[in-house]
């Protein structure tokens, strides 16, 4: 099958803001609370690195599909070859390349779907993203500060304020987040898996991805991006500015539910280490 992000290629050459040939296309990969929709936004800015979206999270499937206007059966089935096309011409920018943001969950979902449509022997991960996308680049986004980053997932997914820009009236909590030691815990050790699951994926595709902390990121977002488009072999057009609308959401409440939880940790090792049972060491 030929590779959809390869018909009708723009011609690239080695000229002053222009793709140098390296990638085809990118994906930024990444766990919840990472600052990857600020890092999106960053690289939607340069209009030159791809239009990242979380194109390929099954839950938003049909949402894309009826936004692309993809003619699906009677049973809302739709040709997966369709939605891959109508996904690369929505995160290509100008220049011709295309990115996207995955979530570890995502991964394993996008390579059966993408096996639907392409020819490849099982375990053959990078065969089929090459397939379906083109000579393929990544980006790892995580985040030093494990328990800060569960602290924010599970305040959003009480909330469901995911992101917000300055640009837009403060959005208020669906409900009054509350503080839940057991359920932020368990976020913790899913963000670890999950990044354990990517760095063993990455060994064992042979990947050596772009890596990018968050604290830099928040640090120095337009020094973050300039050291992406440079692993990507991109060179920003004379002009181009880096800018994004996001605002940072944590506040005191996110200081006081960490101080909180490593509390609540010290209490239950101490009561552990008595019984004889460390649980939480």
């Amino acid at each position: 099958m030929v590779c959809l992000a390869c018909v009708d290629r723009l011609s690239r050459t080695s000229e002053e803001g222009c793709w140098m040939g390296r990638i085809d296309s990118y994906l930024i990969c990444a766990t919840p609370r990472t600052g990857s929709t600020l890092l999106c936004g960053l690289m939607a800015s340069t209009k030159f690195a791809g239009q990242p979206e979380s194109y390929f999270r099954q839950p938003d499937e049909q949402l894309w599909a009826e936004r692309w206007d993809i003619v699906r059966s009677s049973h809302r089935i739709f040709e997966y070859s369709e939605f891959i096309r109508a996904a690369l011409a929505a995160g290509r920018s100008e220049n011709g390349v295309f990115a996207a943001r995955i979530m570890w969950g995502t991964l394993d979902y996008l390579f059966d779907r993408l096996g639907t449509v392409y020819p490849a022997p099982a375990g053959h991960d990078i065969e089929l993203l090459n397939q379906a996308l083109g000579h393929t680049g990544f980006i790892y986004l995580q985040r030093d500060d494990v328990l800060a980053q569960a602290v924010s997932w599970h305040r959003a997914e009480q909330s469901n304020v995911w992101h917000q820009t300055d640009r837009e009236k403060l959005k208020q909590p669906v409900i009054e987040p509350r503080f839940d030691f057991d359920l932020i815990h368990k976020l913790v050790q899913v963000i670890e898996d999950h990044n354990s699951s990517w760095r063993a994926w990455f060994a064992s595709a042979g990947i050596q991805p772009h890596m990018v902390r968050y604290e830099d990121l928040d640090a120095d977002p337009v020094k973050v991006v300039c050291e992406i488009l440079d692993f990507l072999g991109l060179k920003l057009p004379p002009g181009r500015q880096i800018s994004t609308h996001n605002r940072r959401l944590a506040d005191e409440l996110n200081a006081e539910w960490i101080d909180r939880y490593r509390a609540g940790i010290k209490e239950r090792i101490d009561t552990s280490s008595e019984s004889g049972h460390d649980k939480y060491a």
